[in-house]
């Protein structure tokens, strides 16, 4: 039977979560095409049984200022421009860039970029006789892993915005920098600036 590639380009088998405590919650199933049509939405905790190339493609999918389009692309979820068929096409664009600049599968790099830019620590606020606190806290691998998702393509997002340069490219460069926790990468500087505060709130 022939192995299954992501795209038909990228083999899953080579790829290694370094990360014991993330390990569980970044899922390497081999799909072809990373779409599961909505069946996990609305499941507790389902969502660490997506493929987290479709993780990354969902995360594109955002709405708010600065996202509905972006280097003449629509990437916006919801109504007409939500079309996931899009997102896949700029993660394969990206993809291709990150292997031709690297020479690694860029499902590893994806994995390392995730794995570096999720912070350790966090603050969360505590009421005390009416006075909030802010507290440091530990932040959950699952949570870890989202925040490394969402940081990614924020990051592409703010480097694409008003500028010609291609949401595949800035992506590209995104998941590059931050898999060698580059000072350059967005991940990179929100992850540093969210435990910076949590020190301070010990």
């Amino acid at each position: 039977m022939e192995e299954i590639k992501l795209f038909g380009k990228w083999d899953y088998k080579t790829v290694e979560v370094k990360d014991p405590g993330i390990r569980q919650y970044v899922s390497l199933t081999p799909v072809y095409m990373p779409i599961t049509s909505g069946r996990l939405i609305g499941k507790q905790f389902a969502k660490s049984k997506m493929n987290i190339v479709e993780r990354l493609t969902n995360k594109l999918m955002r709405s708010g200022q600065g996202t509905k389009k972006v280097a003449g692309r629509y990437i916006r979820g919801g109504g007409a421009t939500g079309k996931k068929q899009n997102a896949l096409n700029i993660v394969k664009a990206a993809f291709e860039t990150v292997e031709k600049r690297t020479g690694k599968n860029p499902i590893q790099v994806l994995v390392d970029a995730i794995e570096k830019s999720g912070p350790g620590e966090e603050t969360t606020v505590i009421i005390y006789g009416g006075i909030k606190y802010h507290q440091a806290v530990d932040v959950s691998a699952q949570r870890r892993v989202d925040f490394g998702l969402k940081y990614i393509t924020l990051g592409a997002f703010a480097t694409a915005f008003n500028n010609p340069k291609k949401i595949e490219d800035c992506l590209a460069d995104e998941i590059i920098w931050a898999s060698t926790s580059d000072s350059k990468s967005y991940a990179i500087q929100r992850k540093e600036e969210t435990e910076r505060i949590a020190r301070s709130a010990r």
